[in-house]
């Protein structure tokens, strides 16, 4: 793959010893939230052979940015797109989701989602770049209970 962020930069799946790194990038990022653990999101996304967590790396091994991809067999979806702040605007980002979109292709989706927040609009651009726009649909949600 290119490299539009230097020399070493490379994507790989996320390994035991990145999840610290990606959690601290995730709340650098502003993408999480207090009733969303992040530690247990990578969790069930490693733990499910249909979704995983893309890291990409510096040339000393940082953590600089990821993406969370899974396919529930209907399409595919995109989380926790994330770059460092100060490499936003370098490529990287793209770079991320096109891997992520390559990996679902590979998992059988012919579609891929992502959701924003409706108060994350500094973003909305960069998708548009990427070819994502409003599909005019609403998410619901509700929290189901595991404990049992």
């Amino acid at each position: 793959m290119s490299d539009p962020v230097g020399a070493g930069t490379r994507l790989r799946e996320i390994r035991d010893d990145d999840v610290e790194q990606v959690v601290a990038l995730w709340r650098d990022c502003d993408l999480t939230r207090p009733w969303n653990d992040p530690h247990r999101d990578i969790a069930d996304a490693r733990r499910n052979p249909t979704s995983t967590v893309l890291v990409a790396l510096d040339a000393t091994s940082a953590v600089v940015g990821s993406v969370l991809a899974g396919y529930e067999g209907h399409r595919g979806w995109l989380y926790y797109v994330a770059v460092r702040p100060e490499l936003q605007g370098t490529g990287l980002g793209r770079r991320l989701v096109t891997a992520a979109e390559e990996w679902l292709r590979d998992a059988g989706a012919s579609r891929v989602r992502l959701m924003v927040r409706t108060t994350n609009t500094a973003v909305q651009g960069f998708y548009a770049t990427l070819g994502y726009a409003d599909v005019e649909c609403t998410v619901l949600g509700r929290t189901l209970d595991v404990s049992r």
